[in-house]
């Protein structure tokens, strides 16, 4: 059978509705820079951030130990994000970037020294995750601000997309590396992975152009997160897309139940496909999603998103067996996906850049607080009524919750990213 010139356009609008667009990626290469050293420094990173509760757990043996990490990474997280924020709009965004992603190797360095000792003590593995937080806290603000500079206003849908697929990759795949590393030669190679990335990854951002403020450059004050606050709170559908995704993630993101939901199941060698579950769904959105930049209602979305985060997450309490409820929780991830792609394009295409950074900030604060109040929500009621039950009132609860955003703030319900545009400051973005 012979195939025509029809046959292959056709072939080609499909693949270019179906796949993710990667003009971004063509058009900028400061862009490209960028997005590789930050997939790269997300691989290393995850195989540090499996290799301290392993080490703490081998170290104390003691499950309340490993738990103290989330809590001493909590603080910092959100005090050095709302701080990031406010330098993201002072400072020179690819330079508090590049700071801190040196700050971060030396850390790694230091966890590798202290790996490699005949007997590692406990107190620096607390100390490295405190103080990487409050690193991460200060450069993510920056990095999430840059984006918009470094990419043409009509590819930042695409640019959200890419950069959710890079968090897609690094949860499916470093997990399971970082799992098989640190069984056949041990932790310490888990944290070199981590320095060498690192070290990469720097090569990589030192290339990319200065993304200069364009404010004045004076020492930046924490009362300007007033300013930030202030100008989310004169934008309710901006307030509803922190609101969508504080509900999604304090509601429906059951990752505490997991080791208990495998063995409710009768199916404790899974536990690794549960925690992967909502990462293959995101993948799986994101490899699929060249549709995205063609929807204009961003705000539908999101509040859609979120129901089906809550209705598939609820739906995984009545699962009979593992597979359905990986099904369940693959359908989740997808929905957390789409979710995060539009909020990601209201904040990058309609907010100015000047306030980009602590808007970028607050948001830092939600992301933060959301899974640490969701471990904290579904763990205590999982403990009085089940976990089945916990999974199911944290699912109901995130699709009520949806129905009542849509409902209180219609103005995100209405929201059309072609009637709020803000053009970037700076050069445009380097073929």
């Amino acid at each position: 059978m012979t195939t025509g010139p029809n046959t292959t356009d056709g072939t080609d609008r499909f693949r270019s509705r179906l796949l993710p667009n990667t003009a971004p990626w063509r058009s900028s290469r400061d862009f490209r820079l960028a997005w590789t050293s930050g997939t790269v420094t997300l691989l290393g990173s995850i195989f540090t951030m499996t290799a301290i509760p392993l080490q703490i757990a081998d170290l104390t043996g003691s499950p309340l130990a490993v738990g103290a990490v989330g809590a001493v990474e909590l603080v910092p997280t959100i005090l050095f994000g709302l701080y990031g924020g406010v330098l993201a709009d002072r400072a020179d965004r690819r330079t508090v970037a590049l700071v801190t992603e040196i700050a971060l190797a030396a850390l790694s360095a230091l966890l590798l020294a202290n790996a490699l000792l005949g007997a590692p003590a406990v107190w620096p593995l607390y100390v490295a995750a405190g103080v990487a937080a409050a690193l991460q806290g200060i450069q993510q603000p920056s990095v999430e601000a840059m984006v918009p500079r470094l990419v043409p206003q009509d590819q930042l849908v695409a640019a959200g997309a890419l950069l959710s697929l890079r968090w897609s990759i690094g949860g499916v795949a470093a997990p399971a590396g970082a799992g098989l590393l640190i069984a056949t030669t041990g932790v310490p190679a888990a944290y070199l992975v981590d320095l060498g990335t690192f070290l990469l990854s720097i090569a990589l951002l030192a290339q990319v152009r200065p993304v200069p403020s364009a404010r004045d450059a004076e020492a930046p004050q924490l009362t300007e997160l007033l300013d930030g606050a202030r100008y989310a709170a004169r934008r309710p559908d901006l307030v509803g897309t922190y609101l969508a995704d504080l509900a999604a993630t304090a509601f429906a993101l059951p990752t505490a139940l997991f080791p208990f939901l495998a063995a409710d199941l009768d199916a404790g060698w899974a536990l690794g496909l549960l925690y992967s579950a909502s990462a293959v769904g995101s993948l799986i959105a994101a490899a699929t999603g060249g549709w995205a930049e063609r929807v204009h209602r961003h705000g539908r979305l999101v509040l859609l998103s979120a129901a089906l985060v809550g209705a598939a997450t609820a739906a995984a309490a009545f699962a009979p067996g593992l597979w359905a409820a990986l099904f369940c929780l693959t359908v989740a991830g997808g929905a957390h996906w789409i979710g995060d792609t539009f909020r990601s394009a209201i904040w990058n295409q309609s907010i100015p850049d000047e306030l980009r950074g602590r808007a970028a900030g607050l948001e830092m604060l939600i992301g933060s607080a959301g899974p640490a109040l969701g471990d904290l929500r579904a763990g205590g009621l999982a403990a009085r009524q089940g976990i089945r039950a916990a999974l199911r009132t944290g699912g109901l609860l995130c699709l009520g919750s949806s129905a009542a955003l849509s409902a209180a703030i219609p103005a995100l319900w209405r929201y059309d990213q072609r009637a709020h545009r803000t053009e970037p400051t700076g050069a445009e973005p380097t073929p």
